[in-house]
Order: structure tokens, then C-alpha cells, then sequence
């Protein structure tokens, strides 16, 4: 199980040179984009499609890594290494865990937004 995302809104700004317009306009896309990206890695994995489920889990590894989430990127990473060597039975369970990655950084984001 990983660790609670916590929000380093001052690394991800260092990262942007901080810009904050920058910074608005990512969180603005990640939220954007979080369902069509659960949903495509989903369906990627329903058809046994070993190579769309890695170019979904590398997405998303960047999408966790923009926001310095290390351990969400780094489980990411496993499983696209997984995915790139076509070992993609049984991982339901841990795609799921990734799709609650994703979810739970963007309640974070959210909850920072109106802070």
C-alpha cells in the first residue's frame, strides 16, 4: 500500500520555473483528462492489450509525476514494466490501485484549489 499523497505545490512550482499559469493550466488538464485516462487504461486491459495498457500506464506515470508524486510514479513505473513485457494477466488489481492513485491526487488538487 503507498503512502497518502501529500501536495509539494512549491517542488511542482520550482519544476514550472513558477509559473503558476502553467501550474493552473496542468491541474486544470489533469482533472480534465483523469476519467478518460482511467477508462481508456481500463478497456486497454479488458481487451488484453499489453502494449495500449503500457502507453496508458506511462501516461499516467508523467500525469503523477508532474504533481511529485514519487510513490505514485514509481508503482506506475513498475507496472509499465510489467505491461512492456506483456505480463498483463492478473493485474486488475493493481491497475484498480492506480486508477485510486490517480483519484486521490486529484482530491488533493481539488482541495488545494479552494484553499
Amino acid at each position: 500500500m503507498m503512502e497518502a499523497f501529500v501536495l509539494d505545490r512549491t517542488s511542482i512550482l520550482v519544476r514550472l520555473g513558477d509559473d503558476e499559469e502553467i501550474y493552473d493550466m496542468m491541474v486544470d488538464m489533469f482533472m480534465n483528462d483523469l476519467e478518460n485516462n482511467c477508462v481508456a487504461l481500463s478497456k486497454a486491459l479488458a481487451n488484453a492489450d499489453a502494449g495500449s495498457v503500457h502507453r496508458e500506464v506511462h501516461t499516467i506515470k508523467g500525469l503523477l509525476a508532474t504533481f511529485s508524486d514519487e510513490a505514485g510514479a514509481a508503482f506506475a513505473m513498475t507496472l509499465e514494466r510489467q505491461a512492456k513485457a506483456g505480463n498483463i494477466a492478473g493485474m486488475a488489481g493493481d491497475i484498480e490501485a492506480l486508477q485510486a492513485r490517480l483519484r486521490e491526487v486529484a482530491g488533493v488538487l481539488r482541495l488545494a484549489g479552494q484553499a
